[in-house]
């Protein structure tokens, strides 16, 4: 088993087309966790409960959450949904500064516009430059900007973290941006 090919296609149906399985995500984007394997197994991804075990806790993106409830168990994405979900994060003070990793060819628009969640619920900002350039990479030469976390949060935005460690916020508007220049 590949695991980030599996955590990809997990990714694709619990985040953004559960329906391209059969599958219904609860509000709270929950789906119990034989349901999920059955429908990926009619679907050509025959996976044991141990083998997603192991996707949800080797990927590298820690991306998943599997909960035991008194049903049995059930599996949600930590984040980056664009399907109608409430997960359920309280607003947090974030730490003076997050990070977004992105690729060169954004920039223009980021300074522009800032940043934006197009069709994801939140922009999704990294405690470190390290792994902000990790995800920058992902989809092109990357830059990392630095966020003046602190001070938007002053100025009333609110900011959210999920279960994986990632800092979630609405936008962020340019003036809370340091953009590098290339």
């Amino acid at each position: 088993m590949d695991i980030k090919r599996t955590s990809k296609r997990l990714s694709l149906v619990l985040r953004h087309r559960p329906e391209s399985v059969g599958v219904t995500l609860t509000e709270d984007g929950w789906v119990a966790v034989p349901t999920l394997l059955e429908a990926l197994g009619r679907h050509g991804l025959r996976l044991t409960r141990d083998e997603l075990g192991r996707v949800v806790e080797e990927n590298d993106k820690k991306r998943f959450t599997i909960e035991r409830t008194p049903d049995g168990e059930r599996i949600r994405a930590n984040q980056g949904h664009s399907v109608a979900v409430e997960l359920g994060y309280r607003a947090e003070e974030p730490p003076e500064t997050l990070y977004h990793g992105t690729a060169d060819r954004h920039l223009a628009a980021i300074r522009e516009q800032g940043l934006v969640k197009g069709s994801r619920h939140h922009v999704h900002l990294s405690p470190d430059p390290v792994t902000a350039r990790a995800v920058g990479g992902r989809h092109g030469r990357p830059v990392v900007l630095t966020v003046a976390a602190a001070r938007m949060a002053a100025a009333g935005h609110l900011f959210f973290r999920s279960a994986n460690g990632v800092w979630l916020t609405d936008a962020v508007p340019p003036e809370y941006l340091a953009v590098p220049r290339t």
